[in-house]
């Protein structure tokens, strides 16, 4: 069998209205030898039954079930454990890759010779149309750097999995995963190298901001408290520079 060298996790949730577009962008990708490892996740739309009539339509395409309430992190993790490539992308089912994102991100992690690669992104409406406002990201970053801004978006992510061995990267299940596994990547002593070239699209539904600011504040806590093991003095610093960046990307 066929073993593509880039395999892309994609953890489905109720996404049936804007599936067929995220997987679009993904099969029409300027690199083709891939993936998709599309995982159900406890959706009550038609999400399973379009998710199997796209894999019916294109042999890359492979389709699991997260059976229960397990979450996002469980998901990806049986995605994880399935990928055959050595190369692991992440993909989040309403988020919008541009055509030439996966061959770019493979080149500069290659070039770079590095195992962990992110890039930078738009921020998109509901219909993931790009809104201008673009997330610029550094050249590289550390743990130290890491704990003060949350910079990494998940759809922008390449891992060299054949480098870091999948049980550094299977996601903890806690709230903001993806921060979690970032950050126990980073602590391992691996460095995160930043693509500084809008590839993405982050598609943003119209939810209330300031219930998604909680939340956030929230999660954040819990990760530097948790997952971390900060003080509550390095927590709150770590914690105040996360709030500026978080700002400043938004404006």
């Amino acid at each position: 069998m066929n073993q593509p060298p880039v395999s892309i996790v994609m953890p489905v949730h109720n996404a049936e209205a804007v599936l067929e577009e995220t997987v679009g962008s993904v099969l029409m990708q300027s690199f083709g030898d891939l993936e998709l490892i599309m995982v159900e996740d406890n959706s009550d739309d038609g999400s399973l039954g379009l998710m199997k009539e796209l894999a019916s339509k294109d042999a890359r395409i492979r389709v699991l079930v997260n059976e229960g309430e397990h979450g996002a992190a469980h998901a990806r993790n049986m995605g994880i454990k399935a990928a055959r490539g050595r190369y692991l992308a992440y993909l989040d089912a309403d988020d919008i890759w541009h055509k030439d994102k996966l061959k770019k991100t493979l080149g500069f992690l290659k070039k770079q010779d590095a195992s962990f690669v992110f890039t930078s992104y738009e921020f998109g409406d509901e219909n993931a149309k790009g809104t201008g406002r673009v997330v610029k990201v550094p050249r590289v970053l550390d743990y130290a750097h890491a704990l003060t801004r949350t910079i990494i978006f998940t759809s922008t992510v390449m891992l060299d999995l054949e480098k870091l061995g999948k049980k550094l990267v299977y996601m903890p299940a806690v709230p903001s995963e993806d921060t979690a596994s970032w950050w126990r990547i980073l602590r391992s002593g691996v460095n995160a190298y930043g693509l500084n070239e809008n590839l993405v699209t982050y598609r943003r539904a119209g939810k209330s901001l300031s219930s998604n600011k909680l939340v956030a504040v929230k999660r954040i806590w819990y990760l530097y408290r948790r997952q971390a093991h900060l003080s509550v003095p390095r927590s709150i610093i770590c914690m105040f520079g996360w709030g500026v960046r978080a700002v400043l990307r938004r404006i």
